[in-house]
């Protein structure tokens, strides 16, 4: 019996690596701190590769996307955005080939993302080894609870995410690359004062940067941490990103 429970374990990773990545990817770079890192508890559909979904690995290798997907604490990291999004994208267009560019690290602040520093550095490296393989389409960004301790980081974090995303674009030579911000869960917001505070901030900033659009978190729940989405609520987050992105790019189809 234990050995036919093995057999299609052994089959499902044969099938994972069986895939080879094309050379035509329509590339999503993914930044920001741990709820865009993901941390849901993983289960066994989220081993399950997607036909035409991949990942570009820590090594910068591209195998069939499953989660983890991001690498920041390896002890922790979860279920996150990453492939509900694309599962979206594939399910409308079967054609396609998706690359998630895991890049994102948890319990960053938004001055850790500023251009020359090291997430920064790091994430535009990775993006320009994966536009080797094809188009960067997008990029998704979670972040803010490491910067709702302060009025003042509040105070400017529009600025300071502007700069950055001006040269991040800049860097890839992507001026028009669509950006999907996400908002703060409820939850954190309810025990953290200032947090409603960048959710406003998060939610300007479409009207204030080009081809940007923001993402709810309403109605998402907790994993018990009053901080990181649950593993059900991270892939309805998934599934709103991706709906927003095509509001944004709607040549996807």
């Amino acid at each position: 019996m234990k050995l036919l429970r093995v057999i299609p374990a052994l089959l499902a990773a044969s099938f994972a690596y069986a895939q080879e990545a094309p050379k035509d990817l329509q590339l999503f770079l993914l930044i920001g701190q741990s709820n865009m890192a993901g941390r849901g508890q993983v289960e066994a559909a989220d081993k399950q590769p997607i036909p035409g979904v991949f990942m570009l690995t820590k090594d910068m290798r591209w195998v069939p996307a499953v989660d983890p997907l991001h690498f920041d604490k390896p002890d922790i990291a979860g279920v996150g955005i990453g492939r509900s999004f694309a599962k979206v994208l594939v399910r409308l267009n079967p054609k396609a080939s998706i690359g998630l560019i895991p890049a994102a690290f948890g319990g960053t602040s938004l001055d850790q993302w500023k251009p020359g520093g090291e997430l920064y550095t790091n994430a535009a490296a990775r993006a320009r080894e994966a536009m080797k393989s094809g188009r960067l389409r997008g990029i998704l960004w979670h972040q803010g609870e490491a910067d709702s301790r302060g009025e003042e980081t509040i105070a400017t974090y529009r600025e300071r995410w502007t700069k950055l995303m001006e040269a991040l674009r800049k860097e890839l030579n992507a001026p028009d690359v669509p950006i999907v911000v996400g908002e703060l869960g409820e939850f954190f917001t309810a025990r953290a004062p200032l947090a409603p505070k960048i959710n406003e901030q998060l939610a300007l900033l479409p009207l204030h940067f080009p081809r940007t659009a923001f993402v709810s978190s309403a109605g998402l729940k907790d994993k018990g941490d009053s901080t990181h989405f649950d593993t059900p609520s991270v892939r309805e987050f998934g599934r709103r990103y991706a709906h927003a992105f095509l509001m944004l790019d709607s040549s996807w189809e």
